[in-house]
């Protein structure tokens, strides 16, 4: 399903407060035995990229209300009247609903959406510099088309999130805690029963909460899965190399990257730079978000 057409208007395609990155070449994907091989990681390959512009944070909370409040514009969970909600962090009293059967923790929750990201009874006032969630691929496209931007490619994406590093797996090096000092937002504890919340957070952080990597993009890892422009293909190899947003026949999924505030090693180690997934361009959850780039 294609979104709707919105004016443009926003910063008109202004780059105040973007990132100009060079480009270049660069080793995309892992070699990371321990990865997900349905995933489509591997294998290692050099992609070169020409400059662009790439927001160093998620668009928040506060962002997208502005876009909303210009246009009228309705996201998907609004019109479909539900989305998913991560089931922890419903009240213990809120009523029984559907669950996914090969994620129950995923819980069918109507009217949730951006603007009631917990469920109907919550709310965003004290969440603007929260990342907004609850937004689907075509809705970030529809926000990007009226500030002028466009969401990153893939390797766009990636490249920005090594933050300068070489094969690294994290944004700051290959060690998950350095020196004990947590470095993003994800699940700690046994998953999905108990966070301990050693990182300072249950649920979404602000879009800032951790340190800037080497390019000063923040929280590339962890916090939220962030929409990229390609359809998603599980075999990258079939990639030009030029890092180029592909298209493949039949492609009904497109790719987010990062990971989210419940990834666990126990289950989902996907808070790494390589790390991928195909969901549908309408599908809305609590742990995806999205940030812009645009041409040089």
């Amino acid at each position: 399903m294609e979104s709707p057409r919105v004016p443009d208007g926003g910063a008109a395609g202004q780059t105040a407060g973007m990132v100009l990155l060079d480009g270049g070449g660069f080793l995309m994907g892992s070699a990371d035995n321990r990865a997900y091989p349905e995933d489509g990681e591997g294998p290692v390959r050099r992609v070169e990229l020409d400059p662009f512009w790439i927001s160093p944070t998620a668009v928040t909370n506060a962002e997208f209300t502005r876009f909303v409040d210009a246009t009228g514009y309705q996201t998907e969970a609004e019109r479909f009247g539900w989305s998913f909600v991560f089931g922890g962090l419903l009240p213990d009293d809120f009523p029984p609903t559907h669950g996914v059967a090969e994620a129950p923790w995923w819980r069918l929750v109507e009217e949730a959406d951006w603007r009631h990201p917990r469920g109907p009874q919550s709310g965003i006032s004290e969440l603007a510099d929260h990342p907004v969630v609850h937004v689907s691929h075509n809705d970030a496209r529809a926000y990007c088309a009226w500030a002028g931007l466009r969401l990153p490619t893939e390797a766009e994406w990636e490249y920005a999130a090594r933050g300068g590093l070489k094969e690294c797996a994290y944004p700051w090096g290959d060690v998950l805690e350095p020196d004990g000092e947590h470095m993003m937002n994800v699940w700690q504890g046994t998953f999905p029963r108990h966070n301990t919340r050693a990182d300072g957070w249950y649920g979404t952080c602000p879009v800032d909460a951790f340190p800037a990597n080497g390019f000063g993009l923040y929280n590339t890892t962890g916090n939220v899965w962030e929409w990229c422009h390609d359809r998603f293909q599980s075999d990258p190899a079939a990639e030009n190399t030029r890092g180029e947003p592909q298209a493949p026949e039949g492609a009904d999924r497109r790719s987010a990257r990062g990971g989210s505030y419940l990834c666990h090693e126990s289950y989902c180690r996907r808070y790494r730079v390589s790390a991928r997934q195909g969901i549908a361009p309408d599908s809305s959850l609590g742990n995806t978000g999205f940030r812009c780039a645009r041409d040089a």
